[in-house]
């Protein structure tokens, strides 16, 4: 039943996404504007790609809930925390007005609510002294928890923009996910983890190569607070789960954003929260894609735009498979989170200074570089 309705979801969003892309065009609304230090796309795009994958997923959560007549009440509050987390990011995505402190502090609530009415609580890091310190002090952890949530959706929001990126690194991150709450027998997170993973691939059809459609803000925020949900109540519900196992298998946004505030921080504190073409992935599409040709039209641009975000496949799937293998692991897990931190300083370090490794020079791009015209 859950791999059928899995399906429906997947075809659903598939069809609400094309959907969604004829409506923005017609009424012109959540268009991504083409100006700015992080903007690599050169044609007419909306960011409402998390309405899609909202409505299919809730829809089919709540479909196969009243189905099967059970995990009915979770699924329904379930959706009551996912709205303030999306409704805030739908209102950036339209209005342009939602500020950045606004969607954290909206997300919050959504893990606040997570905390009261799915009993979410992140009490457990396995790191000593600090683990029976948040069970003795509940409001220390409740913090914690309010923190967590924000922080990985912002993170995933960081990395939306690139055609593939985001959409493909959630969909590795629900599907291990699924994969470990399978293992422990945790019906609710597998199917929630399974839904979020189908309705996000039936986004990417459209997102991916071509760019059709971005996630936006509300579908950032909304699959990165469902990342940080099912995560905390894996390990909260299953002692054996390693808290290290989702913090590995979400190192890629979330220390891309702990290095750039530190990066922008040396300039000054003010400076913390201002975008700029500097992460890892903006990196790679400047000087590495770069180096296939220079972009001289949009069909080009969009194309090195989705060569881009092959790299940062690879990425994902390298924190994925160990995280997978050792998920109930700590030791074993923090040894990787520690190499990924230092492997993402060689390489950014490498970029900066134009030392572009080898292995990076290689790509399909360089059969089309032949096709362009002269400068």
């Amino acid at each position: 039943m859950l791999i059928l309705i899995a399906l429906v979801a997947l075809v659903s969003s598939v069809w609400l996404t094309h959907a969604t892309i004829a409506v923005a065009r017609h009424h012109g609304l959540g268009v991504d504007e083409g100006v700015g230090v992080q903007k690599v796309h050169s044609h007419w795009v909306p960011r409402l790609g998390g309405v899609p994958i909202f409505v299919a997923l809730t829809t089919s959560l709540l479909i196969l809930a009243w189905l099967t007549q059970t995990e009915v009440n979770t699924s329904l509050a379930l959706v009551v925390c996912v709205l303030p987390a999306f409704g805030i990011g739908l209102m950036e995505d339209i209005t342009r007005r939602a500020g950045v402190l606004t969607r954290l502090v909206l997300t919050m609530v959504s893990a606040a609510l997570g905390w009261w009415l799915l009993d979410a609580k992140l009490l457990r890091l396995d790191i000593p002294y600090v683990d029976s310190f948040l069970v003795t002090y509940s409001a220390a952890a409740f913090v914690l928890t309010l923190i967590a949530a924000a922080g990985i959706a912002h993170a995933v929001n960081i990395i939306d923009g690139y055609n593939g990126l985001s959409g493909f690194f959630v969909t590795v991150v629900f599907l291990s996910l699924a994969l470990v709450a399978w293992q422990v027998d945790d019906v609710f997170v597998c199917r929630l983890a399974l839904l979020s993973a189908a309705s996000t691939i039936g986004f990417l059809v459209w997102n991916f190569p071509s760019g059709r459609i971005f996630l936006g803000d509300a579908g950032a925020y909304l699959l990165g607070y469902l990342i940080a949900l099912l995560s905390i109540l894996l390990v909260a519900r299953h002692p054996e789960v390693s808290p290290w196992f989702p913090l590995l298998l979400v190192m890629h946004p979330v220390w891309e954003t702990l290095f750039s505030m530190y990066r922008r921080a040396r300039h000054g504190l003010s400076e913390m929260g201002r975008p700029d073409a500097l992460h890892l992935h903006s990196l790679i599409f400047r000087r590495v894609v770069k180096h296939y040709g220079v972009a001289r039209g949009c069909e080009y641009r969009t194309r090195r735009n989705a060569t881009t975000s092959l790299y940062l496949w690879l990425v994902a799937l390298l924190c994925a498979v160990p995280a997978l293998v050792f998920w109930d692991q700590s030791h074993m897990l923090i040894v990787f989170c520690a190499a990924f931190a230092v492997s993402y300083g060689v390489i950014y370090r490498k970029l900066v200074l134009f030392r572009i490794p080898r292995l990076m020079t290689r790509s399909p791009l360089k059969r089309t570089e032949r096709t362009l015209p002269p400068s």
